[in-house]
């Protein structure tokens, strides 16, 4: 059975097409799928493409089409299943062909948390909606906290790789090699490339003192779902590794595409620390009773995402061809900025920064 044509999906090759087909048409008679329904759903910065397609009664399911050549699915499926042992709410993998890369998933919902940030009012998608009013940006966030904190909860030694010094050390080579030297054009001197390997080192030594968790490694509003009613739902969780527990709340309050105020940071992070110490998830140095040496560590920990977001974003546009990201820069450059100012130790890091930028 052939899906029907939709120009909004389209085929590296007939033979990647004509494998979609016989797989799907599979699916259509165990699922009882509409073919008609079928349509691009979204795409991420990877190879990885999601269509969405409704069953004959109603229920709706997400595609994945990930080329085993380009994308290992296995760390997806397994990780789904981690989450839903922790008893949160993660896609359900109803059939994976591993060799051809296809995979059918229960539908967490409609739209992304930043998707309902950014709708006006008058369009609001889901109930709730929109974030022009305080408290419902609070009430999800808080929700996102409360899974968070269940995820971490959830953590078992071996399980997942380590967030671990070469790890973090790849990251954040990225900022040099695409974002300064590629993007940028510049070419470090031996003193400026001595001053910023000088502050890699404390940040990677300061994150890697830290209690040891189950890190989602993108847990933001564009990776959670909502539902109709009104309901988070975790996705985009394949990268997982055991890391930092510093890490998520990190991402999630310097948003890659969204900015919060300095104010509403603090709340949230303050319930999050609030949480994870009656936990015991923060049993280290004075953390548990001392929120500014917490929220440093936190701070130290999202510069090094910063960075190495921003040699993403750089690598995406010049090797990739998705110059898309390449506008959110500045808000990283702000969140790089703001911090480095804050800490004596990272003054060669804001002086490197300034120069970079022409200010």
């Amino acid at each position: 059975m052939q899906p029907p044509s939709n120009p909004s999906i389209q085929w590296a090759s007939p033979a990647r097409e004509t494998a979609f087909s016989n797989w799907f048409a599979g699916m259509v008679s165990r699922f009882a799928l509409d073919t008609t329904s079928l349509h691009l759903a979204s795409a991420d910065a990877s190879f990885r493409r999601y269509f969405r397609v409704l069953g004959t009664d109603g229920d709706s399911y997400i595609i994945m089409d990930a080329p085993p050549e380009k994308e290992n699915s296995e760390p997806f499926v397994r990780i789904a299943q981690l989450l839903s042992e922790a008893q949160l709410p993660a896609p359900t993998v109803l059939d994976w062909s591993e060799p051809l890369g296809f995979m059918l998933l229960s539908d967490l919902g409609h739209y992304t948390l930043l998707d309902v940030l950014q709708t006006p009012a008058a369009n609001a998608p889901v109930p709730g909606a929109p974030f022009a009013e305080p408290r419902v940006a609070r009430a999800f966030m808080e929700e996102a906290v409360d899974l968070l904190v269940r995820w971490q909860l959830a953590t078992r030694p071996g399980v997942l790789p380590p967030y671990d010094d070469a790890l973090l050390r790849r990251e954040l080579q990225l900022f040099p090699d695409w974002y300064i030297q590629r993007h940028k054009g510049i070419t470090l001197d031996d003193k400026q490339a001595a001053a910023l390997q000088t502050c890699f080192d404390r940040i990677i030594a300061t994150n890697l003192d830290a209690p040891q968790v189950y890190v989602h490694r993108d847990y933001m509003p564009r990776n959670l779902l909502v539902n109709q009613a009104g309901s988070l739902g975790i996705v985009d969780f394949q990268d997982a590794v055991t890391g930092p527990v510093t890490y998520d709340i990190a991402s999630l309050m310097r948003d890659a595409f969204w900015t919060w105020d300095d104010d509403f940071v603090i709340d949230i992070t303050i319930r999050y620390w609030e949480q994870a110490r009656k936990k015991g998830l923060l049993n280290h140095a004075d953390w548990a009773t001392d929120f500014g040496a917490f929220f440093k560590a936190v701070e130290w920990m999202g510069l090094q995402r910063h960075l190495k977001i921003l040699g993403i974003f750089a690598r995406l546009t010049l090797r990739d061809g998705k110059p898309k990201y390449l506008a959110d820069t500045p808000r990283f450059i702000a969140y790089v900025r703001g911090t480095t100012a804050r800490y004596t130790e990272l003054k060669p890091l804001s002086r490197l920064i300034d120069q970079i930028e022409g200010a």
